[in-house]
């Protein structure tokens, strides 16, 4: 093998340097609060747990904060856990009803489920409290998991519906063929080929549900059954209106972690599920 002239080595870096430099600069963009806050968090500011040196009082003030943070991170988990199996759940089979299946008024239906993503969310809460309310569900993290996954159906299904659309029917009618019935296809050999989808659904459902504050502010009423978020927001002011900078950037710190944590674990599912379909045909 012969070694790359080096002008076109050069020429080759030349080229791709205003690209990295680019795309350094928005990362740092992008990365620059959450470090900042991360920093923030263990340093001495006035007026909080941590005015001496740097080290974790504005965490031990978090974690002593009315129910205590191990309380409102159990409240959260619920709440993402559910809504994550929910949506999976009910996505992957609306999903696979909308590509696979031919019935009288499939089209509208879809284009009525899509229809909820231009409704406002906070313009429902009200409503929707009413209506748990009568069931029983109001002031619980279960009716807080079922509205959430209500807004994430729409998006959910969409994609759902282009995973098994990208996936050949021809595995369909082979597993026939081999005596399979509708649903152990679709469990044995369309599941494994929509993984990336329900990856990105169940992704997308979990920041969702993790980082919203809007539904349990509406619909929680007993401060021990609040999630993180809201905690966080009512720790701001605890004080007399006065603002713990330092307990409320540690709650930051902890709230993003899961986040980023399973944002980097499944970035390659991620972004094959985005991809699902984009060539399709």
């Amino acid at each position: 093998m012969t070694a790359p002239a080096r002008g076109t080595t050069l020429a080759g870096i030349a080229i791709r340097t205003p690209y990295w430099v680019f795309t350094g600069a928005i990362a740092l963009v992008f990365l620059f609060p959450l470090l900042w806050t991360g920093v923030a968090s263990v340093s001495p500011q006035p007026g909080t747990n941590q005015v001496d040196g740097w080290g974790f009082g504005n965490y031990e003030t978090l974690a002593g904060y009315q129910a205590g943070i191990g309380r409102y991170l159990a409240n959260s988990a619920f709440v993402s856990l559910l809504t994550v199996a929910l949506t999976l759940a009910v996505s992957l089979l609306g999903g696979y009803a909308f590509a696979r299946f031919r019935f009288p008024g499939k089209d509208l239906l879809f284009l009525a489920t899509l229809a909820i993503l231009m409704v406002p969310y906070a313009t429902l809460l009200i409503p929707l409290y009413v209506l748990l309310n009568r069931v029983g569900l109001a002031n619980s993290l279960v009716g807080v998991a079922l509205v959430t996954t209500m807004f994430q159906l729409p998006f959910s299904v969409f994609m759902m519906r282009v995973s098994f659309e990208s996936v050949p029917r021809e595995l369909d009618e082979a597993a026939m063929v081999d005596g399979c019935s509708t649903f152990t296809t679709l469990w044995r050999v369309l599941l494994p080929a929509v993984r990336p989808g329900m990856i990105t659904v169940g992704l997308f459902a979990f920041l969702t549900a993790w980082n919203d504050f809007i539904a349990p502010l509406i619909l929680i009423n007993d401060s021990s059954r609040i999630t993180l978020p809201l905690a966080i927001a009512n720790l701001r002011s605890q004080v007399q209106g006065v603002v713990d900078y330092g307990a409320t950037e540690a709650g930051v710190v902890i709230l993003a972690l899961p986040c980023i944590v399973l944002f980097l674990l499944l970035q390659r599912h991620y972004v094959r599920g985005f991809m699902s379909g984009a060539f399709k045909g």
